[in-house]
């Protein structure tokens, strides 16, 4: 079983081969990991599961580094240090096996060499034991929900080989601290006291609930590593300390750990947090108006059934029509026309609404297990008009559509969370169309939309 957990920050400079006396300006963090080497020691486990911000990312997919071993060194910080590990191939297809269609495995993994991330934990580690074999966990683009799956699932495969297990969830905090060259930001300082408040009372519910768009503006880069860490120890009772905390570079580095306590049937997080999305997504229905009803009813039969539903009551007007899916506040599918292409609004709502579940290509088609998550809204356009200066523009009232004249053109609705400034707004929707936002040749409209939720 997986009887300690770790939040562990990875700064290169903490090694003294590569900080050189400059280790000392992040002490604290030192003293950490040497406390951290002195841990595993006593405890001596098999195995380290070990979550890694810099491993191989896909959006789509866990990557857990496959084969026998693997070596990394840090030459790229010019410093003389090396490391060679074995991984846990018995753990790693027994874990393919367990997951079944969770999308989870060693089929993809590209990158056989150690990141950073995993080898400054490990050079203090490797420094009082060597005497266990090594999981390397990727991060991916899923929802905070599927990372602390993935947890559960690493929790069950340890418990059904009898492993002494302990978790490294390795990951800075916020980098937009006061003093960091990224630019600060406040989210920065928030983010930071809100995570070590989190992981240090073992409040791993608060993990799921953090918002996608204040994680990126706070520039973190350890919170999804710190989730699955979470859901390791799912339906277990902890034990939670607080380590140390600092920012020394502008730079969030924390460190906490996690104590398996016996059982406890009320911390079973993932199953209270879906029933809480469920309900926010019923009471979303009884509100929603008629045109919001059609698409959530057009979605739903398709899913469910592929067929395409006839509206209720076809309406004589026609319009743009965008119909946006999220899950786990994130987008999920988001399908739209700028001009009507059907005879009257419910048909264009059903046909996008089909779209956005089905083809989108940045998603893969939404599967009925889906459907009680979903959050569903609908974006009637007003006729577009061209204007000459963005000074024109304002990304709550107006969205924009970027073209040129051979044919590329971009749209961004507006009133989007994350998008704060004119120039962001042109930018997206200018990537969108593969139009160089910069050009002189970019022609642009403007238009305003009925959101209906």
């Amino acid at each position: 079983m997986i009887t300690n957990g770790f939040m562990v920050p990875h700064p290169p400079i903490a090694v003294p081969e590569v900080g050189k006396g400059e280790e000392h300006k992040c002490q604290p963090t030192v003293d950490s990991y040497l406390k951290l080497a002195d841990r595993i020691a006593e405890i001596r486990p098999e195995l380290i599961l070990l979550s890694s911000p810099h491993a191989v990312l896909y959006r789509d997919w866990f990557n857990i580094s496959g084969g026998k071993k693997a070596y990394g060194d840090l030459s790229r910080f010019r410093a003389d240090v090396s490391m060679e590990v074995e991984y846990d191939e018995e753990f790693v297809k027994t874990l393919e096996k367990t997951v079944g269609e969770f999308p989870c495995g060693s089929q993809y993994d590209r990158d056989k060499f150690l990141d950073h991330a995993t080898i400054v934990p490990l050079y203090y580690i490797n420094q009082r034991y060597k005497d266990y074999k090594l999981v390397r966990i990727s991060l991916s683009g899923f929802s905070l929900p599927m990372h602390y799956q993935l947890g559960m699932y690493l929790q069950k495969v340890c418990n059904m080989l009898n492993r002494k297990a302990v978790y490294i969830a390795s990951g800075d905090l916020s980098h937009c601290q006061p003093g960091s060259s990224y630019g600060e930001k406040p989210e920065g300082t928030v983010y930071d006291q809100k995570i070590m408040e989190t992981m240090s009372s073992g409040r791993f519910n608060e993990l799921l609930d953090y918002d996608p768009l204040f994680l990126e503006k706070a520039m973190e880069c350890g919170h999804r590593s710190f989730t699955i860490m979470a859901g390791a120890f799912d339906g277990r009772k902890v034990t939670c300390e607080k380590w140390s905390h600092e920012a020394p570079f502008g730079v969030g580095y924390g460190f906490a750990e996690v104590k398996d306590a016996g059982k406890d049937p009320d911390r079973h997080f993932l199953t209270q947090y879906e029933e809480k999305e469920k309900e926010k997504v019923r009471e979303e229905e009884e509100k929603a108006d008629d045109l919001v009803k059609l698409a959530r009813k057009s979605v739903e039969a398709w899913v469910t059934k592929k067929e395409m539903i006839q509206p209720d009551q076809e309406r004589s007007e026609k319009a743009g029509v965008f119909v946006s899916l999220h899950k786990d506040h994130m987008l999920r599918g988001c399908i739209g026309t700028i001009n009507p292409l059907q005879d009257n609004i419910s048909l264009e709502i059903i046909h996008n609404a089909i779209s956005a579940c089905s083809k989108d290509p940045r998603f893969q088609p939404v599967e009925k297990e889906e459907l009680p998550y979903l959050s569903i809204s609908v974006d009637v356009l007003k006729k577009p008009e061209r204007i000459q200066d963005k000074r024109m523009l304002d990304v709550k009232k107006y969205g924009v559509i970027c073209s040129t004249k051979d044919g590329r053109r971009g749209l961004l609705l507006p009133d989007l969370d994350g998008v704060d400034t004119i120039d962001q707004q042109i930018e997206i929707a200018c990537s969108k169309g593969g139009i160089d936002p910069d050009s002189d040749q970019v022609i642009l409209e403007r238009f305003e939309v009925v959101r209906h939720v």
